[in-house]
């Protein structure tokens, strides 16, 4: 059985956003992340996520739970492989204890000793930690060979390489022979490795079972995930050959269109020079690098995606995209820009470098160094000016049917602009360039242009009806509000109402764990602890309000609120039992309890 403290360890580990965003694309959206809920049909997105307590809600059907709940629910997975699942994202060995030692505490559908069994008596087959392997050795075999091989050397020689730089890559070299990683895997031939070594990419088998390497004579450039583990190669010809690039396919473990080349080494520089520079090639980044230049990351053979574009978003606001200035860069600009205008927001800057015609980063670096490197990108063109620019490129807005064709042209991405600020001034920016005013572009593209509020330093929120509901909330929220909770007040309430036990059986679950409530605030949704509590679905309601804060809300004022509103309702309550009873029947002690109450 899993134990409990490998599942708390879990979820402080997995980051939900992650778990989440991998298979539901989700949006920045002040503090959490939003999205169309996965579990019913709608148009407007109510699914939300937080960062801050790991935990996801559907404000339109009240799908709630942690990365391990949404992996059962959306996943259809049992919750041991949900677990296990996640660990290996991670690379967690998931550990194992008796079952009499299990408390229960995180058996989700009451069958969870026949689900491990289960899991534990089926062949599981090829695991992501044997590709993970694989894909390993295969890159020490690669190195290996590089140190042997005089030509590869000599091509990284002459792309200004120096072995520091290789190292730091772990550029390796993969021989021209049909079957070189066979020195490397002695099983090689077996079926089991076969089918691990084709799974991973490095293989392949064709119709005839016959097995060849795909990378041959290749200068080899490993893939990093966010983990540092390598789950792919890229690799470059020697010769005049084509393809010249030739990427891992698309395995259980690498997709090109989320994986980003370099970015699990260059994410603390890039939050360090707060920007990141996207370039087309392995050996732009590599060039970079070996001047001094580590905030550069890679598409791998795609076009940039909008999950490249929400990865680096969260480690910077300054995208800078450098691409060639030829037809291809242009277009691959251009895709940027369309991938990224749905996710951009007010605070955010995308810009476009164009280096000089036959130039890339990787030429430009070698030829003019860093610091003229780095005075191009500080004339990167803004993402707005890049925008109308190829709009107005082949269009005569001389013309009224020129400008037409503008405004028909810029609709659809206009349209994706929701950051309220540069939506604004785009939209103005076409009305000055087609010689219309606001309401006529605004009949035309129905696009609502009503400004949105400010926010408030208080947000709005559905007003909590009893200060019960809101200490469950602060407590869900901050479980070290405990030990200011007077728990002689909360024994004296005699309402029989379910915010009122839930409240109880609340403040019992952390009494009786106290390592919770120890330090100010748990890393994760309490929730994931009380799977089978009768009253769960009312605590993942009122959870869904922390959804809504923001951190202008005074936390100690609210609670210390919430404590005087009980104390005041209960002292209503008793003014009113000892002012029914009549006076003769009062006791001396009750008398005097009296003109306390009446008093205060």
């Amino acid at each position: 059985m899993i134990p409990r403290s490998f599942i708390d360890d879990l979820l402080n580990r997995v980051d939900i956003v992650d778990a989440i965003d991998r298979h539901v694309p989700l949006k920045k959206a002040g503090t959490n992340y939003v999205a169309c809920c996965p579990f019913h049909s709608e148009k407007t997105p109510s699914f939300t996520v937080s960062p801050a307590k790991q935990f996801y809600h559907c404000f339109g059907c009240g799908a709630h739970g942690n990365a391990i709940g949404f992996m059962i629910e959306y996943g259809g997975l049992s919750f041991v492989e949900a677990v296990h699942n996640l660990a290996a994202s991670v690379s967690m060995p998931v550990p194992e204890q008796a079952a009499e030692s299990f408390s229960g505490q995180f058996d989700v559908d009451g069958s969870l000793d026949a689900a491990a069994n289960s899991y534990r008596g089926r062949d599981v087959g090829i695991s992501s930690q044997d590709l993970l392997d694989a894909l390993q050795t295969a890159t020490h075999f690669y190195r290996e060979q590089l140190k042997t091989s005089e030509k590869a050397i000599a091509y990284l020689r002459k792309r200004g390489l120096s072995g520091k730089t290789a190292a730091r890559f772990s550029i390796g070299y993969a021989p021209g022979s049909w079957q070189n990683l066979a020195a490397a895997f002695p099983d090689y031939a077996s079926e089991r490795m076969q089918k691990i070594l084709a799974q991973a990419g490095l293989v392949i088998i064709n119709d005839e079972g016959k097995q060849y390497d795909r990378f041959r004579d290749r200068v080899m450039f490993p893939i990093l995930n966010p983990k540092g583990q390598i789950i792919g190669f890229g690799g470059r010809v020697l010769a005049q050959e084509e393809p010249k690039y030739l990427n891992s396919p698309e395995t259980a473990l690498f997709e090109k269109g989320r994986e980003l080349y370099n970015f699990f080494s260059a994410r603390r520089a890039i939050r360090d020079a707060d920007c990141a520079i996207v370039v087309e090639g392995y050996m732009d980044v590599i060039a970079l690098a070996e001047h001094g230049i580590d905030y550069a990351v890679a598409s791998l053979g795609t076009a940039t995606t909008g999950f490249h574009i929400q990865k680096l978003l969260r480690q910077t606001d300054h995208i800078i995209f450098s691409f060639d200035g030829d037809k291809a860069g242009k277009k691959a600009a251009w895709r940027a820009l369309e991938n990224s205008l749905a996710l951009l927001t007010d605070g955010k800057f995308l810009s476009f470098l164009f280096l000089p015609e036959g130039e890339d980063p990787d030429s430009f670096v070698n030829r003019h160094g860093k610091e003229a490197f780095e005075r191009q990108l500080k004339q990167a063109i803004p993402l707005s000016e890049f925008l109308f620019k190829e709009l107005c490129a082949e269009t005569d807005l001389h013309t009224s049917e020129g400008r037409a064709k503008l405004i028909g042209d810029a609709k659809p991405l206009l349209q994706q602009v929701t950051a309220p600020a540069l939506s604004l001034i785009l939209f103005r920016r076409l009305g000055e360039l087609s010689n219309m005013n606001q309401s006529e572009l605004e009949s035309i593209l129905q696009i609502n242009r009503k400004q949105r509020t400010t926010a408030k330093s208080n947000p709005q929120r559905k007003q909590l009806v009893t200060p019960y509901r809101w200490l469950i909330l602060m407590l869900l929220h901050n479980p070290g509000y405990l030990d200011r909770l007077d728990r002689e007040l909360l024994s004296a309430i005699d309402e029989n109402t379910e915010e009122v036990a839930a409240l109880r059986a609340l403040v019992v679950f952390l009494e009786q764990h106290p390592h919770l409530s120890i330090h100010s605030s748990s890393a994760f949704s309490l929730l994931a602890h009380l799977q089978d509590n009768p009253y769960r679905a009312l605590l993942e309601t009122i959870e869904s309000e922390t959804l809504k804060w923001d951190n202008a809300i005074d936390l100690d004022a609210e609670f210390s609120g919430a404590l005087e509103k009980l104390l005041q309702t209960h002292r209503k309550k008793r003014i009113t039992e000892l002012y029914n009873k009549p006076l003769q029947a009062l006791t001396d002690e009750e008398k005097r309890e009296l003109q306390r109450l009446a008093a205060r």
